[in-house]
């Protein structure tokens, strides 16, 4: 499924907590769990006395809706938030009335095992599966069951080996969408930005699985058939990434000047890995004049915290698609087992002019044109909507 989806940036590091009011009652304030601002116009949101890391969501309008839906987050992420705030929006867009409940299953199998007993106890009409982790653990437990599966906010289906390619569809109870953008495509706006390109570093999270299956590893074999050097700049400890990115960058700069002195082709290239796109400011204050470029448009930011271009599929994107596909087969649209890969196009392009000019980086004309983010030169957002999620009960 392709097309332009209505895309809005979401500042992750700009989230403030706050207390939302559920059902009439104060919803407890959760540490995991946040949403946008303009979810509570439709929605309440409670907090599970005996489970804080359950969530129940209920549309305003609708006391006793006629079919629920399970969101199986595998741990806390503001990506995850961004993606279920734009469901939500869709779902009140569509008049789709149904409740949710939002599991934290913390990659725990007993509570992901306890989690789809309740939505197979309580006859639940739709699973989410928010992150490729809860993805793959699903696709493992549960592909066969009863209750249709969408994927959310997951990496690549194909390269992770869940389908077998863009134009199957499962066959099964689950329906895919891919956060990633083609690598081709990646490829392609990277040459156009440096057609001389000598190297590309590939900062990963060398424990996320599917950050390395599905990003570094075709990335760098495409650079490589082109002739291009590849770095590989991997975290080992996502719980020390910042302090191994200050070394690992700092050692890529000095690889790469020994064949591009004045770092005028090369560039880093942030994949989806979450330790490693959040520490976006370490990687800058090591990146000397080379440009890092995000596959991640949420790591375009205000300010001097950004990744100066992204070429990719934002969160809000994916879970525009995501929700779209949810109801078409909740209300009969469309069987879960015969919808193709969902890919987000075109791509959602995001620019930092401010910190382009920094590095003196010359964006092309074209880039500018389809953008779906700008922030101008003085780092304020000119293009695209600044509200972001914020925590929720």
């Amino acid at each position: 499924m392709t097309g332009t989806l209505p895309r809005r940036l979401a500042g992750a590091l700009a989230l403030l907590l706050g207390l939302v009011l559920a059902e009439g009652a104060g919803a407890e304030p959760s540490s995991w769990f946040r949403y946008g601002d303009e979810a509570t116009q439709a929605w309440t949101f409670a907090t599970v006395p005996d489970d804080p890391m359950r969530i129940t969501i209920r549309p305003r309008a609708e006391p006793a809706p006629r079919r629920h839906i399970l969101v199986l987050y595998p741990r806390p992420s503001s990506a995850y938030d961004i993606a279920i705030t734009k469901i939500l929006q869709v779902f009140a867009e569509k008049e789709i009335d149904a409740a949710f409940t939002v599991i934290n299953f913390n990659n725990e199998e007993d509570r992901g095992e306890a989690a789809i007993g309740l939505a197979v106890r309580d006859h639940y009409d739709l699973i989410f599966g928010m992150g490729s982790e809860s993805t793959a653990w699903l696709y493992r437990q549960y592909r066969g069951g009863a209750i249709p599966v969408i994927s959310v906010c997951s990496k690549d289906p194909v390269e992770l080996r869940q389908i077998a390619d863009y134009e199957s569809s499962s066959g099964t109870n689950f329906a895919f969408t891919s956060l990633n953008m083609p690598i081709e495509v990646q490829m392609a706006y990277i040459r156009e930005l440096r057609p001389s390109l000598r190297n590309v570093a590939i900062l990963v999270d060398g424990k996320n699985v599917s950050a390395m299956q599905t990003q570094a590893a075709p990335m760098a074999e495409a650079a490589r058939k082109l002739g291009i050097r590849v770095l590989n700049v991997a975290v080992q400890d996502p719980a020390n990434a910042r302090n191994e990115l200050k070394v690992l960058v700092a050692d890529a700069v000095r690889a790469m000047k020994r064949n591009d002195p004045g770092l005028a082709n090369s560039i880093f290239w942030v994949t989806g890995s979450t330790s490693v796109f959040s520490e976006i400011d370490v990687i800058n204050a090591e990146a000397d004049r080379v440009p890092v470029i995000s596959a991640v448009p949420e790591v375009v930011r205000p300010g001097d915290d950004s990744a100066a271009l992204s070429i990719g599929v934002s969160f809000e994107s994916n879970g525009h698609l995501a929700a779209v596909y949810a109801a078409d087969v909740l209300t009969g649209r469309a069987k879960v087992g015969e919808l193709k890969v969902g890919i987000v196009s075109p791509p959602d392009i995001a620019i930092n002019f401010r910190k382009a000019r920094d590095i003196g980086l010359a964006v092309p004309f074209s880039f500018f044109e389809n953008a779906a983010y700008v922030y101008d030169y003085d780092g304020r957002m000119v293009r695209g909507n600044a509200r972001g999620p914020k925590s929720g009960g």
